[in-house]
């Protein structure tokens, strides 16, 4: 059999082209298969189930490629074009997915003869047309199509706005003072004696952790809470008032009760449960974090009776610095960026079975991205995959980090390609970010492991949404490890970052765990009471959540939610990431911590959790690997110390 061949991208220049003809023929393709579907229904269950899934492949590569370019490609024009292709594509799937006759093709073919996963994708090709609202009349669908169409734009308006809005602050250097050496030689005064400082992570982290000028901090958190305000919020209020009459037609009382039906937690009322029970289990730890702060804070702030997260960030590493002794300054010279991510390859290869090439000639839309063909660790076989690594800013480029895919990989049929966009550094890396770079690329990890089963809706990261998140979450553990850091964690002389080192600084991570965990609820809540009660004063409504959940009290003159972008793409559903990370403590106790490479536990892991992509729902993965169900235990545990 002819190896597959992953796909051969455009360069810069010739982009435009590119997408217009990959998207025309892809769209072509799955219009002539419902073509054909529709005007000879095959009377193998099998047959329609492939040629419904050849639709799905196609659909995919078209939209894929418009999200990432519209997210990654340096010219606008190219991103604007991205953007409308992904909207046809969806465009598309809403349209055959509301077409009575290609319903009427699988509605009445029988399971029967099927192996299991076939059998799951017919349940799943029945129940995505029933939640499309293929059953009601013409009118009702007509309106659907609409509604699906103006919401994917909104997304993308959304994501836009919070992508391209890039504040700025000017300030003299000596307020600079306390930032590390390397950040202050890349940020030199200009003309007029000031430092411009910018809202993109590279800037304002080390800024809200370093500065010791409080007005600077409050400056930069403020500009960086006010991005993509106001131009977002009216975006924000039609996008849940549609979803919620999208929701409505198809007979759900909510978005969130439609959204969560297909996730592991099921009901949407579920969710503000499981919000209020971590938001409780983190009462405690919280409050002991928060007094610690609190203490360190009133020391230059006699007076103060809170602390805001315009100061919270700073004063945390100030505690850990001085009561636990570790020093985020010194810890950063041990994570030089092209160290780090030689170490991570070196890393998810030893515990994966894998190896990484390097492809010269990928010819991607941007010089810094480095390509890798994924084989395994023996280099016996074709590759299993081709990953692209995007991992520093630039102007128009998406701000956070995500796994975007490229190509869905598919058995016989096409190999799995994904891209890591994140925003880091060039130089030294705080350790925050490396255990980032371990999170993002457990995304990919599972995008590639999982490209090889045989049905394009189960390929990749395919489980259910609210699971998707728990590998690279585990992952995380990797780059805590003292023996695995020092394999490439190494100073300008050349020495290991110390053992005991990386004990404090664990002991250090723990600090923090439970005003973090109110902050994500507070993020959860608002992503959730946004699409329930979609309030007319989203400001208001956003204060109201984070006095009831977050341990620091709102800014005033502040707009978070504004840009809030997961208020696109998850939705309701931000309380997936707490979730994910109940599974992950859950799935990491089955290693053990003083040998992380253990073969045959990363072998099972590998092969039972992330090899079968979406065959099987996420629980019985889980269980499959644990030899049990998951439980709220270890996190409980893990939170509580």
């Amino acid at each position: 059999m002819t190896p597959l061949a992953p796909l051969t991208l455009p360069d810069v220049d010739s982009a435009e082209e590119w997408l217009e003809t990959r998207t025309r023929e892809g769209l072509a393709a799955a219009r002539a298969i419902a073509d054909h579907l529709r005007a000879e229904p095959p009377s193998s269950a099998l047959d329609a189930l492939r040629r419904w899934d050849e639709i799905s492949l196609q659909l995919g590569n078209v939209a894929a490629v418009g999200s990432l370019f519209a997210n990654v490609h340096p010219q606008e024009d190219v991103r604007t074009l991205a953007e409308k292709a992904e909207v046809e594509a969806e465009k598309l799937g809403t349209e055959l997915g509301l077409d009575r006759r290609l319903y009427d093709v699988f509605a009445v073919l029988d399971a029967d003869g099927l192996d299991p996963a076939a059998a799951r994708l017919l349940t799943k090709v029945l129940e995505d047309f029933q939640r499309s609202g293929v059953d009601r009349d013409e009118e009702t669908r007509e309106r659907i199509a609409a509604l699906n169409e103006r919401i994917t734009e909104l997304v993308q308006e959304f994501g836009k706005a919070t992508r391209d809005d890039v504040r700025t602050i000017r300030v003299s250097p000596e307020r600079l003072a306390g930032l590390p050496q390397d950040w202050l030689d890349a940020h030199p005064a200009d003309a007029d004696g000031q430092v411009t400082v910018t809202t993109d992570y590279p800037d304002v982290i080390p800024v809200r952790t370093f500065c010791h000028d409080a007005e600077v901090r409050h400056e930069i958190v403020s500009a960086f809470l006010n991005r993509a305000w106001p131009q977002s919020e009216p975006l924000l209020d039609e996008l849940f008032g549609l979803r919620h009459e999208r929701a409505n037609l198809v007979g759900y009382d909510t978005w969130a009760d439609y959204d969560a039906a297909v996730k592991m937690i099921k009901k949407g009322a579920a969710i503000p449960e499981f919000i209020d029970r971590i938001a409780g289990a983190a009462t405690e730890p919280a409050r002991r974090d928060l007094d610690s702060l609190l203490a360190r804070f009133r020391q230059d702030v006699p007076d103060a009776e809170t602390i805001t997260s315009a100061d919270a960030t700073y004063y945390e590493e100030l505690v850990r610095k001085e009561q636990l002794d570790v020093d985020a300054q010194q810890v950063r010279t041990y994570f030089d960026f092209d160290q780090v991510r030689q170490g991570l390859l070196e890393v998810t290869g030893r515990l994966f079975g894998l190896r990484y090439e390097p492809v010269a000639d990928a010819g991607t839309w941007d010089p810094d991205v480095t390509t890798y063909d994924v084989l395994t660790a023996d280099g016996v076989g074709d590759p299993l995959g081709r990953i692209h690594l995007d991992l520093h800013p630039r102007e128009g480029k998406y701000k956070l980090a995500a796994q975007f895919t490229l190509t869905e990989g598919v058995a016989g049929r096409q190999l799995p390609e994904g891209v890591l966009v994140c925003n880091f550094s060039r130089g030294l890396m705080e350790h925050d970010q490396v255990v980032t770079l371990f999170h993002e690329f457990g995304h990919l990890v599972h995008h590639v492991l999982g490209g090889h089963v045989e049905w394009t809706r189960f390929a990749g990261v395919a489980t259910e949404w609210d699971f998707v998140e728990a590998p690279s979450q585990m992952l995380e553990e990797w780059a805590w490890d003292a023996a695995i850091l020092q394999s490439f964690a190494s100073n300008a002389a050349g020495e290991p970052i110390p053992v005991d080192l990386v004990q404090r600084m664990r002991l250090a991570d723990d600090f923090g765990k439970g005003l973090q965990a109110r902050g994500q609820m507070f993020y959860a809540a608002m992503s959730y009471w946004f699409h329930t009660d979609r309030p007319e004063d989203l400001t208001s409504a956003m204060k109201d959540l984070q006095a009831k959940y977050s341990p620091y009290p709102w800014i005033e003159g502040t707009h978070m939610f504004a840009s809030f972008g997961h208020l696109g793409g998850y939705s309701s559903g931000y309380y997936t990431y707490m979730w994910s990370l109940v599974i992950a403590k859950d799935l990491f106790s089955a290693f053990d911590p003083d040998n992380l490479f253990d073969h045959e536990v990363a072998g099972r892991y590998r092969d039972r959790v992330l090899a079968p992509g979406g065959t099987q729902d996420a629980a019985d993965l889980v269980a499959d690997f644990l030899g049990r169900p998951y439980t709220f235990d270890a996190y409980a545990e893990w939170l509580a110390r």
